[in-house]
């Protein structure tokens, strides 16, 4: 046993070396180009902390303060596979690569909402709150690939949290989640303000420890009316103790339904957090059931589906097998929003292995 924790030990500080070398590469921004008639073209809106001006990573900055508001028109194009961002190896095309052919930034709130409202007058929002070493670049093309190959019928809505957007970032992220909880309770509140108005939110990484605080906060203050206007919650890969995840349930008492966390136990990137912060497995990695103990919460696990993508810390949403498991019950069920989340609630029961 000694000799197999040594191994462990060696094998994520070796781990931890190729981050920290993947630190100096650069990082691929969201660039510009004419649009491709073959393409198709997903709004992503953008709530951020983050300057507009500065894309890429912001370690060993100030964070920003105030709040952005604006869509981008992101390209993907006809050639795209499933799961995947198509990065542009040369001079961007949109007959090939993700590019953007559009902006448009709004003086506040109000407007962003207006807009989303004038093109998607559905009641119910998806909210992307992404994860750790993200940049906004990233974080925007992820949400339009999740756009693309999930047929949700919501509009897309990215909070951008102001993540260091480096691997040695770590500690510096999770002040961040810190920071950024009023700006995410304050959207949040601005999204479900009219009645009948939903918010699904589908968090991932570090992005599912905002999540929850947010929530914390929410209910700790007494707004029950926003509580109750958030239609579900996906924790995916959540990189959060356990432990820290029942208290911030038991604050919030009854949480949002449906409430699902999905797991892949060989997430690599979670194992490499979980030997920074004690060598204790975090959430998006447990393997049983007793784990968490909440009825209300359904666990699902992607490890039989996992591509070694990503590290397999995004499996759900970059696996072609997961994506086509998905899309299914999705098919099945009938109807996009988050209709289908509650479907697949209901269909899996709590840690069940998606077969492929």
């Amino acid at each position: 046993m000694a000799g197999r924790k040594r191994l462990t030990r060696v094998g994520l500080g070796l781990f931890a070396l190729v981050m920290l070398l993947a630190a100096c590469a650069p990082r691929m921004t969201a660039e510009r180009a004419a649009p491709h008639p073959a393409a198709t073209i997903q709004p992503i809106y953008v709530a951020t902390e983050r300057e507009l001006d500065k894309t890429g990573p912001i370690f060993g900055l100030k964070r920003p303060s105030g709040m952005n508001y604006f869509r981008t028109d992101i390209s993907i194009p006809p050639t795209h596979q499933t799961g995947a961002i198509e990065w542009p190896e040369g001079a961007p095309d949109a007959a090939t690569d993700f590019v953007v052919t559009g902006t448009e930034v709004f003086d506040g709130p109000v407007p962003m909402l207006s807009d989303i409202r004038r093109k998607k007058p559905g009641r119910e929002t998806l909210v992307f709150v992404h994860g750790y070493n993200n940049t906004l670049s990233e974080s925007m093309y992820r949400l339009a690939q999740i756009q693309s190959d999930f047929t949700t019928n919501m509009p897309a809505l990215l909070f951008s949290w102001p993540s260091a957007g480096d691997p040695r970032g770590y500690v510096y992220d999770r002040d961040s989640v810190l920071f950024a909880r009023d700006d995410l309770v304050a959207l949040l509140e601005r999204l479900t303000a009219r009645p009948g108005d939903k918010v699904f939110l589908l968090a991932h990484s570090m992005g599912a420890h905002l999540t929850m605080e947010a929530l914390r906060q929410a209910a700790l203050s007494g707004n029950r009316r926003l509580l109750a206007g958030i239609s579900g919650v996906t924790l995916m890969s959540p990189d959060i103790d356990p432990d820290l995840f029942d208290r911030q349930a038991e604050a919030i008492g009854t949480l949002p339904q449906p409430f699902l966390i999905f797991i892949t136990k060989h997430d690599r990137a979670l194992s490499l957090s979980g030997f920074i912060t004690g060598q204790k497995p975090r959430l998006g990695v447990i393997d049983a059931v007793e784990k968490v103990t909440r009825p209300d919460v359904t666990v699902i696990d992607f490890t039989e589906l996992a591509d070694g993508n990503s590290l397999n810390h995004f499996v759900p949403v970059t696996s072609p097998a997961a994506i086509r498991v998905l899309n299914g019950i999705i098919s099945q069920a009938g109807r996009g929003g988050a209709g289908f989340i509650r479907d697949m609630a209901l269909a899996l029961p709590p840690v069940k292995a998606i077969p492929r």
